[in-house]
């Protein structure tokens, strides 16, 4: 018996807030999809998905918001240029930095920012 990495879920306070952020990064997804309930995006074979609240309450009978930071989702750029300007546009449309961009000791460039709903997101580029 196999498995595959199929859908990543990211639960979320305001889905047109989340989806804003998303976009920006460059995830395509329509606006007409900001009031729903549970959003859905193919990355490439791995579905990034996005869900309220209220959905996590209704599949696992209560939602409790997690502490800490458990799961690192990676965005790759085209270059070390093109993760320095979305990183500038992430700073100026006003969303929380967690460390600027730096060239890590393994080689890649590399930047944290910080989701709507508190996740840390990694952007980095060889």
């Amino acid at each position: 018996m196999g498995i595959k990495l199929d859908m990543v879920g990211i639960v979320v306070e305001d889905m047109k807030r989340a989806l804003d952020f998303y976009r920006l990064l460059g995830l395509s997804i329509p606006v007409s999809m900001n009031g729903e309930a549970h959003v859905e995006v193919d990355e490439g074979g791995v579905r990034l998905a996005f869900d309220t609240v209220e959905v996590e309450e209704s599949v696992y009978g209560e939602w409790k918001p997690a502490s800490g930071h458990r799961v690192e989702l990676a965005f790759l750029c085209d270059s070390r240029e093109a993760l320095d300007t979305l990183f500038e546009a992430i700073f100026k449309q006003g969303y929380v930095i967690h460390r600027e961009p730096w060239d890590a000791f393994w080689g890649q460039r590399y930047a944290i920012v910080v989701d709507p709903d508190g996740n840390l997101i990694s952007l980095f580029a060889s």
